[in-house]
């Protein structure tokens, strides 16, 4: 069905070596991962209580309700059953021939590690790491699923546990934003997708790239569709395990 499209991306990623991912909830959404803004994502679900999905996922929701706040947390942020996608495989084989040079992503799953990709930009962080907010002691995900209460304390010192995800209200760590520039900057070829770029600060990085080509493969439309050299709408997962795996 996109035959000519994927056949085109199949060129571009063949003539270029310094190529850079950008993505987002899309990319996640084929390991039954949901995301956060379509008509069934997770800002448009309904709590049982008053509170709406965004005003839980802030830093002083966090501070002051931190047992809903993780009630919440746990049943609708961490998917432990999730494993990588087509999206995901392909693009750490892309890294492992050398071609893919960096992933920036928004998302907090750690599918692409998972997948086998190592240099991944987490500009929201991730649910895979956790540390106390007193004495910065590191805590893994299972500590935290497997805590008796409900609100995960520090084995150390007793205080309570955050996970190492950006909450509303928190700034992006200066050093995955700074490594995330740099590689944007030097990207030859930026291939977007699973993102309609509505999410800020992080869509604004795409504006670093200084490349000729550009690619987008997402579902809906973005504010960048009238800048690429190609756009595919349509399932990441699908579009990248034709043009790299096949």
């Amino acid at each position: 069905m996109y035959e000519k499209e994927i056949n085109k991306l199949k060129d571009l990623i063949q003539s270029h070596n310094n190529i850079v991912f950008f993505g987002g909830a899309g990319v996640s959404t084929e390991s039954n991962i949901p995301d956060f803004r379509s008509s069934n994502g997770l800002f448009n679900q309904k709590l049982n209580r008053h509170f709406s999905p965004e005003e839980v996922v802030s830093f002083s929701f966090f501070v002051r309700y931190p047992e809903y706040f993780y009630e919440f947390y746990k049943d609708k942020l961490v998917y432990t059953d999730a494993k990588p996608n087509n999206a995901h495989k392909a693009l750490a084989h892309l890294e492992k021939i050398g071609k893919l040079k960096a992933i920036v992503t928004q998302n907090i799953d750690g599918l692409h590690q998972m997948a086998g990709s190592k240099n991944v930009f987490e500009l929201h962080g991730s649910v895979q790491r956790n540390y106390c907010t007193k004495c910065h002691k590191f805590f893994d995900l299972d500590y935290i699923l497997n805590s008796d209460e409900i609100i995960p304390k520090c084995d150390e010192c007793g205080s309570i546990i955050k996970p190492d995800v950006v909450l509303y209200e928190e700034s992006l760590n200066d050093n995955v934003v700074n490594g995330a520039i740099t590689a944007i900057k030097n990207a030859d070829l930026l291939i977007v997708g699973g993102t309609s770029l509505v999410v800020y600060p992080a869509a604004s990085f795409i504006n670093y790239y200084k490349g000729k080509d550009l690619v987008i493969i997402n579902k809906s439309s973005t504010s960048l569709d009238n800048k690429v050299s190609l756009k595919i709408n349509a399932p990441i997962g699908e579009i990248l395990n034709e043009a790299i795996l096949k």
